[in-house]
């Protein structure tokens, strides 16, 4: 199995989250296999974003700013649209936001998850759902083996916990209502994304990029967490595997969880990110920050043994790899580059990657 462009030719593919960092390269990749999308979200999270330097609205069949908390506002532009898939990304997607703001990430990530699947219930037209959460739903005991997707979900800060609350309330809404109307809905849970166009406040990889760009060192918060670091293009490509399995199968054995994270030695320290990240451009430099800092777990990997063995998934770029496209975007777009062309180039090159591989 792969990514299919002939699958996702003219379905009618809603994305919520599609201007944040990861629904914009979901949305750019559809957008460029034919597929009819739309997407619902919020304005942009940061400026600059990815959305507006690829010029993302121009790829789309419709932008649409609805908050998802807005149950009734939601429900009508989902059955306005009437999609054949659905692909829920909105969310408050920040730890350290999470403690500053934890009604908000459970009012959105709760939620709106539930006001997502009301709309799914109301609108026949969808047959299958990806919901996608965070490795970081788990019930992190700080392991030092990968979490599986029968593992227990938990989460010690407001954002953990109500990405795991979203899985338990996915999993009801599937035994009671899905299941029987013949949608297939399942979860998926990624590592520590990165990539080109992720302007986010309080995440390493655009920390280090807003320090290089500003001639200033790095400061680093936590140089020993370690974390299961991967290119955006790898789980978009899980999601998009996973809903052609679920559009496809006559039975509902991929309406669950899945794991969809880098190989074992790609889950690397901060420090190590941030020295690597040192020794590709002589204008990075670093530091540690000394101030206390809130709780952020130390230690955690994924186990992607299912999504393998039932999905043919296989991540195509390692850690260093993953590296030098992120960098190698964002120089483009510091050139001024035309961002949308650059964007679809990477894609190519993972696609072809994916067919070497095979």
């Amino acid at each position: 199995m792969d990514v299919n462009a002939e699958f996702w030719a003219g379905k009618k593919v809603l994305v919520t989250g599609h201007t944040g960092f990861k629904g914009g390269w979901l949305s750019m990749w559809l957008a460029d296999m034919g597929a009819v999308v739309t997407g619902i979200a919020l304005d942009p999270p940061t400026d600059p974003g990815f959305f507006e330097v690829t010029g993302l609205r121009s790829h789309l069949d419709g932008d649409l700013r609805i908050d998802i908390r807005d149950k009734g506002l939601l429900a009508d532009a989902v059955a306005n649209v009437a999609p054949d898939i659905l692909l829920h990304l909105a969310a408050q997607p920040l730890v350290r936001r999470s403690y500053v703001d934890p009604v908000e990430t459970y009012e959105t990530n709760v939620m709106g998850t539930i006001h997502v699947l009301e709309a799914v219930r109301a609108t026949p037209s969808i047959r299958a759902v990806v919901n996608v959460t965070t490795d970081k739903c788990y019930e992190n005991r700080e392991w030092v083996w990968p979490y599986r997707e029968d593992e227990a979900m938990g989460g010690h800060d407001p954002y953990s916990s109500s990405k795991g609350c979203a899985e338990l309330v996915t999993s009801a809404y599937r035994r009671s209502f899905f299941a029987e109307a013949g949608v297939q809905i399942a979860t998926a849970r990624a590592g520590n994304v990165i990539g080109g166009g992720d302007w986010a406040k309080d995440r390493l990889i655009p920390d280090i990029f807003r320090s290089i760009d500003a001639g200033e060192a790095v400061l680093v918060r936590s140089p020993s967490a370690t974390r299961p670091w991967q290119h955006v293009m790898e789980p978009v490509a899980g999601y998009l595997m996973l809903a052609q399995a679920l559009w496809n199968s006559p039975d509902d054995r991929f309406a669950e969880g899945w794991n969809f994270g880098p190989e074992e030695n790609d889950t690397r320290s901060v420090q190590w990110i941030v020295e690597h990240m040192c020794s590709l451009d002589p204008a990075a430099q670093w530091q540690l920050e000394g101030t206390p800092q809130p709780h952020e777990a130390n230690l955690l990997m994924l186990s992607s043994s299912k999504a393998k063995a039932m999905l043919g998934w296989r991540t195509q770029w390692n850690l260093p790899a993953a590296l030098e496209k992120t960098l190698s975007w964002h120089i483009a777009w510091r050139e001024g580059d035309d961002m949308a062309a650059v964007t679809m180039s990477q894609i190519k090159d993972y696609t072809q990657a994916a067919l070497t591989h095979a």
